[in-house]
This record gives structure tokens, sequence and C-alpha cells, in this order.
């Protein structure tokens, strides 16, 4: 089982998309997935269709001890082999409510304890360094970052970089797969410059798969459905199958 999270410290770089993304196109080629949202906006849970409001119980419950994760695991509707851990606003106090607990680093590493059966487990985690993405850095194996190409996202980068460094004391084997480039646009010079000097500092961890700026990509959430669901003959759909598998080899 790999466990692998999505981060990046900037928001809007498509990690949300991302994860959703491959994860179906893993579970649609046979590879059972797990999906665990992370972030308190429920971003994730909203866009597999899931209104985070409306569920009795989430991720918050089982970072308390107060639920497992097969009791706040969904079935993801459509996608066999594709589940859904759910968030919800009460994940925002997860650094309050948590900061006093013995071992408050591990909650998540202990609750994964409990899941088998799975070939990939997904974190999407929010774009900031609190005791949640802490908690998902500690519990995971690999990290892929998704990130925009343009200038400032090169910031987010150096800012991820310290910090899966300040973890690795909690989680020395915590090793950077890949990253991945969203929202590209071979029109544009800016995006070109930007995807070359990350190939150039980044060499040998560059997924080669690029993610094309594509609007389909941003409809299908709002429909509660994957790109290949929602779109399956668009280069959204295409470039996301052809990560998956670019993931999957990574082993």
């Amino acid at each position: 089982m790999r466990i692998i999270a999505f981060a990046n410290q900037k928001g809007g770089v498509g990690k949300t998309t991302t994860v959703q993304n491959v994860g179906a196109a893993l579970a649609r080629a046979g590879r059972r997935t797990l999906l665990v949202d992370l972030d308190a906006q429920g971003s994730l849970t909203a866009s597999c269709g899931y209104d985070p409001d409306d569920l009795k119980m989430n991720l918050y419950d089982v970072l308390d001890g107060k639920a497992s994760l097969s009791d706040v695991k969904i079935e993801v509707e459509g996608v066999a082999g594709l589940d859904l851990i759910p968030a919800g606003m009460d994940l925002s106090q997860a650094d309050l409510a948590f900061a006093g607990r013995i071992g408050r680093e591990n909650l998540l590493k202990k609750a994964l304890g409990q899941v088998t059966g799975y070939d990939f487990v997904f974190f999407d985690c929010p774009p900031n360094l609190g005791l949640v993405t802490v908690n998902a850095l500690v519990a995971a194996d690999e990290i892929i970052i998704p990130v925009q190409a343009e200038y400032h996202a090169l910031r987010g980068l150096e800012l991820l970089q310290k910090s899966v460094a300040m973890v690795s004391d909690l989680n020395p084997a915590l090793a950077v797969t890949g990253l991945v480039v969203t929202f590209f646009d071979r029109r544009k010079s800016l995006n070109r410059e930007v995807y070359n000097e990350i190939r150039r500092n980044f060499p040998g961890i560059l997924f080669e798969t690029r993610i094309r700026d594509n609007v389909a990509l941003a409809e299908a959430p709002s429909f509660g459905k994957d790109i290949l669901a929602y779109r399956p003959t668009c280069a959204g759909a295409d470039d996301y199958e052809a990560l998956a598998r670019e993931i999957a080899r990574r082993s």
C-alpha cells in the first residue's frame, strides 16, 4: 500500500483536482484507492459529490478518536474501488483541539493502522503547515507536489521543501516522488519558461505528464464527478490517465 501526500503550501495549484482524478483513474484501472480529504473546506468531498455539511461524521471524528476510518468511509458513487474519507469545517479546529494531546503528530498514522486492502492512499493536504498537514507528512511514505507553471509557484516549492525537512525527524523515510505541472498552456511563454526552470531546478523528479489547462477540469467538480466520468474524451482526462500510469510506475 502506497501512502502519498499531495501537498503544496500555495493554494489554487490543482491539488484537489489531481487527487480526485488520479485516484479515479487508478481505481478504474483496478487499483483500489482511498482518498482522504484533509482540508476543512471539504473541496475534495464536494468534488466527489458529497456535501460536507450533510455528513454526520468526517476525518475530525477519526483524529479525535470518536470513530474509525471505516466508520466514516464513503464508497464514491459510480467508481468501483474508489473510497473517500470526507472532511468538514470542524477540521479547522484541529490545531487548538489537539494541541495538548500526546502524540498529536501521529493521529492520522495511528488511524491508518486499521486500513488494509488498498493499493493507494492519497492525502489532499490543506495549503498550510498546520497540525493536519504535519499528520499527513508523518503518515505518508511519499509526497507529490502539484505546481502551477507561474513564477510565484516556485516560492511555494521552496516553502514545502522546508516543511518536509521540518518533519524529517518524525518521518525520515518521507520521499518526494515527483512534481507535476498543472494549468499548463504551451501557447503561453510564461508557462514554458517556468516549466523549463522547474525542470532545471528539480531534475529527475519532474513528472513527464503536464496537466493542460482545460475548462472541463474546472466544470467537473460542480457536478460531483471526476473528469473521466464528466468528459472522458477531453485533454484533462487524457492527462490524468497518463499521470496515473506514471505514478503507478514510480513505485
